[in-house]
């Protein structure tokens, strides 16, 4: 059966016999909304960052520089996550970093 016989058969069809397939659509239509929405209204926890807690960033305005570089970044930075422990010093603001020798890395936006 190709597609124009099909649809013949289709066409010839009383409303009782195509309201079964219609009812059955709209059946699985109106399940799908229903099953969006409810994922959509469903209760979202609060994300929260603890600083302290994770030990990452330091508080304030810190930056931090390796003892045999010459760039300060910010904690978060690319840059700073590439210097280790032992090698990491950390000034309390952009200002004692330049003050140390130190100049600001050209990937940590928002250094001056």
């Amino acid at each position: 059966m190709n597609i124009p016989e099909a649809w013949l058969k289709i066409k010839r069809l009383p409303l009782q016999d195509a309201a079964t397939p219609i009812l059955v659509i709209l059946v699985g239509l109106g399940s799908f909304g229903l099953g969006r929405m409810s994922v959509l209204e469903a209760p979202k926890t609060p994300i929260s960052i603890s600083q302290a807690a994770a030990g990452a960033i330091p508080a304030g305005g810190q930056v931090v520089a390796s003892k045999s570089g010459t760039k300060y970044h910010y904690p978060w930075c690319a840059g700073a996550n590439g210097i280790s422990e032992k090698n990491k010093i950390i000034f309390e603001s952009n200002e004692k970093a330049r003050a140390a020798g130190y100049l600001p890395a050209g990937n940590c936006k928002g250094l001056e």
